[in-house]
C-alpha cells in the first residue's frame, strides 16, 4: 500500500486495524475523541469501564487468554495516571499491552495547564517503553514501534501522543504487522540444549517446574512427554496452576505461597531442574511453610524468552533464551535420539504418589475443619469440585484469595488469571472480565475477598452493560484478614485498620446494579450455588459468609519482625513486655 494523504486519527487508527484490534478499553475523554470518532467505522469497539485501573486489568487478562496485546486509553492527567496500578501489574505479569496516552496539547506544554501530567516520566519505570510522538507525522510509525516492543519485550508500553496531534494531514503507508515485528522466536543455543539434555538423562532426582511461558505456548503436551521420559514431578509456578494437567500422573501442583507440600519436598530433593517458561521469582521460590526448598546445590537448566530473567535470582547451569515451546521440542527430541527405551521409574512413581497423596489428604482435612458459618477452605473445596472444566478463574491478593492456591487444579482447557507479584488487590474481578471478553463462550469466575471486592464492586455495571457473564466469588469474612494474620502472629492482637464494616450483604447491591446477587451461609450451598450462577450465564455476585477467624499463614513472613519499642510510652508494646 503506496503512502496517501490522512489524519493522524486516521493513521492511528488503520494501524490498530492492522494489528487486528477489535475492541478498545478505556473512558472516554475530549483529549482523544477525534480518534474515538473513527472507531464504530473502523469496526473497533470501544469498552467503558468505570474507573480506568480496571481497563488495565481487563487488558493484561485479555491478552493472557488470546496471546494478543490489549489496548487501552483515556483522558489526559488523571484518567490516565488512574491506569498506574494496573499497568504496573500488567509489567510485573510480563503481559504485552499499548496505553494510548493523550498528553497536553503542544501550545500550553509548561503551564500547568487542566489535567497536565507528565506521564512519560510516570510511566517510565512500570512499563517496558514510553514512546513520545515528536510530530503528528510520526503517530503511525510510533505506535508501530510501540506494538514491536510490547510484544518483544513481554510488557506494556506508554504511547504518549499530544492531544494536538489527532488533527491536521499526513502522508502515511499502513503496514502489516509481519513488516515491522517479528513474532516467533528460536529454540536456543544448539550446544546448550544438548548439554541440557545430557543433564537431565545423567540426573537420578530430576524435577521440571513449569511457568507462564509453557501456558503461552500451548507447549503442556510436549512437557508432559519431557517429564513422562524422565519419570519427573512437573510442579507448576506461583500462581500459574494451569501450567500442568492436575490429572496426569507426575503433576505435583504449585510452588509458593499456599502451594503444593507435595512440590516443594520434590523440588528440594531434586538433583537437576529444568525451569521451562519461567524468570524463577524471588516470591515465587522463597521458603513456605518452614521449607526452604529450592535447592542450591541442584544443577538448573533455566528456559525463558526474556535475556533478562536468565539467571536473575538463581545461579543457572545451563541458560536458555527461548520460546518455551520450541525450546522444549528440542530438548524432547534430543531425548528421544539418546533414550532408545524409556523405562518408567516405579520407585520414583511411588514417592511422587506419596507425596500428592500426603498433600491432598492434608488441604481436604483442613477444609472439613468446622468453621463459623463456613470454613474458607471448605469454600474453596466445594468451588474447586463445582467448576467446570473450562473454566477461567481469576484470583485476587489476599488470604483467602491466596489459599485458593491449595485448591485449584487445572486440566488442560482451564486457566489460571492471578494477581502474581505485583500484588495489588481489585485485580480478579476486572480481569475476569477481560478473560470472558476474551473467550465469551467459558465460564468465568472471580475468587475476590470482601476487601478487595470494595475496590472493584463498581465494575459490576460494566459487566451488566456489556452482558459479561462473570461469576464473582465473594469472601465475606469483615477483615482485610492477610493482614489481620499479621497483626495476630506479630502485633499481640492488636488490630489497627483491618476490619471492614460493609453493607449487611452484598448480594442486593449486585442486584440494585442489574445483576443476580446469591448470598450462602452453608457449606453444602457453595457447589450448588455456583453452579445456578454458572448456568444462568448472567453477571452474578456470589457473596460465601465465612469464618474470619481461620486464617493461612502470614503473606509476608518473611518480611516482618516481632516489635521493640525504645520510647517509654510505647514499653508496654514491646515483644518483651508480652
Amino acid at each position: 500500500m503506496p503512502k496517501i494523504t490522512m489524519t493522524p486519527s486516521e493513521a492511528i487508527c488503520e494501524t490498530l486495524v492492522a494489528e487486528g484490534i477489535d475492541h478498545v478499553t478505556g473512558i472516554v475523554g475530549s483529549a482523544f475523541m477525534d480518534l474515538l470518532d473513527l472507531f464504530p467505522t473502523a469496526g473497533i469497539r470501544f469498552i467503558p469501564v468505570r474507573h480506568e485501573q480496571s481497563a488495565g486489568h481487563m487488558e493484561d487478562a485479555f491478552c493472557r487468554v488470546t496471546g494478543r496485546a490489549g489496548v487501552i486509553i483515556g483522558q489526559n492527567g488523571p484518567g490516565i495516571t488512574n491506569m498506574v496500578t494496573s499497568v504496573a501489574a500488567a509489567n510485573s505479569a510480563h503481559t504485552p499491552m499499548v496505553v494510548i496516552c493523550p498528553s497536553a496539547g503542544t501550545p500550553t506544554v509548561g503551564w500547568d495547564g487542566f489535567q497536565e501530567a507528565d506521564t512519560v516520566k510516570i510511566f517510565e519505570a512500570i512499563t517496558k517503553e514510553t514512546i513520545r510522538v515528536p510530530h503528528p507525522s510520526r503517530a503511525a510509525d510510533c505506535l508501530r514501534t510501540a506494538f514491536r516492543i510490547a510484544y518483544a519485550e513481554r510488557g506494556p508500553v506508554l504511547y504518549d501522543i499530544p492531544r494536538d496531534y489527532f488533527y491536521g494531514e499526513i502522508s502515511e503507508q499502513i503496514l502489516e504487522p509481519h513488516q515491522y515485528r517479528v513474532d516467533q522466536r528460536g529454540c536456543g543455543d544448539l550446544a546448550s540444549l544438548d548439554k541440557a539434555a545430557e543433564l537431565l538423562i545423567s540426573a537420578q532426582r530430576p524435577v521440571i517446574i513449569s511457568g507462564r511461558g509453557v501456558v503461552d505456548t500451548q507447549s503442556k503436551d510436549i512437557v508432559a512427554k519431557i517429564a513422562e521420559i524422565l519419570t519427573a514431578p512437573v510442579a507448576c509456578t506461583y500462581l500459574h496452576n494451569d501450567a500442568f494437567p492436575y490429572d496426569h500422573p507426575l503433576w505435583v501442583g504449585p510452588i509458593g505461597y499456599m502451594g503444593s507440600k507435595a512440590a516443594m519436598n520434590l523440588v528440594a530433593e531434586a538433583d537437576v531442574i529444568l525451569a521451562i517458561g519461567t524468570r524463577l521469582s524471588v516470591f515465587g521460590t522463597t521458603p513456605q511453610y518452614d521449607i526452604d526448598y529450592f535447592p542450591e546445590s541442584a544443577k538448573i537448566i533455566q528456559v525463558d524468552i526474556n535475556p533478562r530473567n536468565i539467571a536473575r535470582t538463581h545461579p543457572v547451569e545451563v541458560g536458555l533464551i527461548a520460546d518455551a515451546r520450541e525450546a522444549a521440542r528440542e530438548i524432547l527430541k534430543r531425548l528421544e535420539e539418546r533414550i532408545a527405551e524409556p523405562k518408567v521409574s516405579q520407585s520414583r512413581l511411588t514417592q511422587i504418589k506419596a507425596q500428592q497423596n500426603a498433600w491432598e489428604e492434608e488441604i481436604v482435612q483442613s477444609a472439613m475443619v468446622d468453621g463459623y458459618p463456613i470454613n474458607p477452605r471448605r469454600a474453596l473445596y466445594e468451588i474447586q469440585k463445582a467448576l467446570p472444566e473450562n473454566a477461567i478463574v481469576a484470583t485476587d491478593i489476599g488470604n483467602v484469595s491466596s489459599t485458593a492456591n491449595s485448591y485449584l487444579k487445572f486440566k488442560g482447557a482451564g486457566k489460571h488469571i492471578a494477581a502474581l507479584t505485583f500484588g495489588n488487590t481489585g485485580f480478579a474481578y476486572p480481569a475476569a472480565l477481560g478473560a470472558q471478553l476474551a473467550e465469551p463462550d467459558s465460564p468465568v469466575v472471580a475468587i475476590i475477598g470482601d476487601g478487595a471486592w470494595g475496590m472493584s464492586l463498581h465494575e459490576v455495571s460494566t459487566a451488566v452493560e456489556h452482558n459479561l457473564p462473570v461469576v464473582a466469588i465473594v469472601f465475606r469474612n469483615g477483615a482485610w484478614c492477610a493482614e489481620k494474620k499479621n497483626q495476630i502472629d506479630f502485633y499481640n492482637n492488636r488490630f489497627v485498620g483491618v476490619d471492614i464494616p460493609t453493607p449487611e450483604s452484598f448480594a442486593p447491591v449486585a442486584i440494585a446494579m442489574g445483576a443476580e446477587g446469591i448470598r450462602v451461609s452453608k457449606a453444602e450451598e457453595v457447589g450448588p450455588a455456583l453452579k445456578r450462577a454458572l448456568d444462568s450465564r448472567k453477571p452474578t455476585v456470589l457473596e460465601i459468609v465465612c469464618d474470619g477467624t481461620q486464617l493461612a499463614p502470614p503473606f509476608r513472613k518473611d518480611a516482618l519482625k516481632l516489635p521493640t519499642r525504645l520510647l517509654p510510652k510505647y514499653k508496654s508494646l514491646d515483644v518483651r513486655n508480652w
